[in-house]
């Protein structure tokens, strides 16, 4: 039995694990042009020093929910901290392009399985329990703290240091929470079953391809044979996938879990916050970098306030409107409060400056995502059955990843046929940023509308860890 204060310290590790795999996604950003001098990438292949993380975490994170429920979310939380130690290290070493890409696979290989089984840890410590919306909240709050520390903690060791420096900083880390794990983390039992290693492999593979397609086709363009082949591709991975679950007795994924009242819409939820709130997030920190002029170490302090405005209202209100108002209006009125954040940012001007330009808009920006994330993602939690947690945890973490990844390739596509490839000239890129802008607004304003018509709550979690309705029941 955990102590009350053993509890709080193992969240405080399960938060440091949800920091450290959302920073590891943005701390790579300012070090790039030095680790494309130093290790001769081409322009068109830097990207994949993030998008080989990207794809990785993605494609892996179902596994990871699955070898957590069969093995126990302890052990596989500590094999990740072990496949994240190994990826930092390799990265830090690397004198070519490909050991660092195949470096960068590891971390997220890591961060797949450290995911989902952290969350399945964090329902075990506190499900059921009157603390569950603050422990969600805490952990919801960590994902925009370490994007923030990302892009500031990559500017000083960029700027202080040098680029392996951002790998090596993970070795402490990931040995610290080695450590402690054994002592503070409950022994989640696993269960008997196999592991669809030809499911994750058509995923991961459907997954990659679909970023790659969508990445290279401002490239090579868009009805090229290169774009469509893959894209199609990709399509049919996915379709292998589906068919190869509905067959095998232990899939990685079993499709009924997608019965599960509220289960598809709040991984929608996800899905499409991720896509417009990490497109904001990325463009963001172009905007004050390439037009406002800011440095590394600037830039990451302008985004403090966002990050801060998150935090609290995650951690302090978050719990008590759901209570109050329930899920659906949260979500919804989040995610058009994250539209109308976007559009207030496409108006900023080439010659605009952070506090009337950047600061009001991501503001309402933040706010939009603080209401929207900690609902979507405790309802997708707590729809699942307690023996599929790691299932549940790994799909909501997928939604969520699949739709940052897919959501950013687009809109990088759509910012270099506005603009945004003029680099040196802030007029076009200033333009290219606002098209980008405007593309995950109408994201997240499509996924208001859906989840409007498609989102039947009929409870959400009080503050007091009991239900409270959020709408009457049907009158049949």
């Amino acid at each position: 039995m955990h102590t009350q204060g053993r509890r709080w310290a193992a969240l405080g590790v399960i938060a440091l694990a949800q920091f450290v795999v959302i920073m590891d996604t943005s701390i790579i950003g300012v070090a790039l042009p030095q680790m494309a001098a130093d290790l001769g990438f081409s322009a068109s292949g830097l990207q994949w020093v993030f998008n080989a993380y990207v794809v990785a975490f993605a494609g892996l994170l179902l596994l990871g929910g699955r070898l957590s429920d069969l093995f126990g979310a302890r052990r596989v939380f500590a094999a990740g901290w072990v496949l994240l130690l190994a990826g930092s290290v390799v990265s830090a070493v690397a004198t070519g392009a490909g050991v660092e890409l195949a470096g960068r696979a590891v971390q997220g290989a890591g961060s797949a399985l450290i995911a989902p089984a952290a969350l399945t840890l964090l329902m075990a410590l506190f499900g059921g329990t009157p603390a569950l919306p603050r422990a969600l909240a805490l952990y919801g709050a960590a994902a925009p703290a370490g994007g923030t520390a990302g892009v500031f903690l990559g500017g000083v060791i960029t700027e202080w240091l040098s680029w392996p420096w951002i790998f090596w900083l993970y070795v402490p880390i990931a040995l610290a929470a080695l450590a402690v794990t054994p002592a503070l983390m409950p022994n989640v039992p696993g269960r008997r079953g196999g592991v669809d290693v030809l499911g994750a492999a058509t995923v991961t593979g459907g997954l990659a391809l679909a970023v790659l397609g969508v990445v290279r086709a401002p490239e090579v363009g868009w009805s090229s044979g290169t774009t469509l082949g893959t894209l199609a591709g990709a399509v049919l991975l996915l379709i292998a996938f589906v068919g190869i679950q509905a067959l095998l007795r232990t899939p990685l994924v079993r499709l009924g879990i997608f019965r599960t009242p509220l289960l598809g819409t709040a991984n929608l939820a996800q899905l499409l916050l991720g896509a417009a709130w990490v497109p904001m997030w990325f463009f963001l920190n172009l905007y004050l970098q390439q037009v406002l002029g800011y440095g590394a170490f600037a830039s990451g302090a302008a985004l403090l306030p966002m990050t801060v405005l998150i935090m609290v209202l995650m951690v302090g209100v978050a719990p008590r409107l759901i209570a109050r108002f329930g899920t659906k209006p949260l979500i919804v009125g989040g995610l058009l409060a994250l539209a109308a954040g976007l559009v207030w940012l496409a108006q900023a001007r080439a010659t605009g400056n952070f506090v009337v330009d950047v600061l009001p808009a991501s503001l309402v920006a933040a706010l939009g995502q603080a209401l929207a994330f900690i609902p979507s993602l405790g309802t997708a939690l707590s729809a699942a059955r307690p023996e599929e947690g790691g299932l549940a945890a790994g799909i909501v973490n997928t939604s969520y990843q699949v739709g940052s990844a897919l959501g950013l390739a687009a809109m990088t596509a759509v910012a270099a046929s506005y603009g945004a490839a003029a680099v040196g000239d802030p007029v076009q890129l200033t333009a290219g940023y606002a098209a980008a802008f405007y593309g995950a607004a109408g994201i997240a304003v499509a996924g208001a509308g859906l989840l409007a018509v498609t989102f039947r709550p009929q409870a959400a979690l009080s503050p007091e860890g009991e239900t409270a309705p959020t709408e009457p029941a049907p009158v049949r």
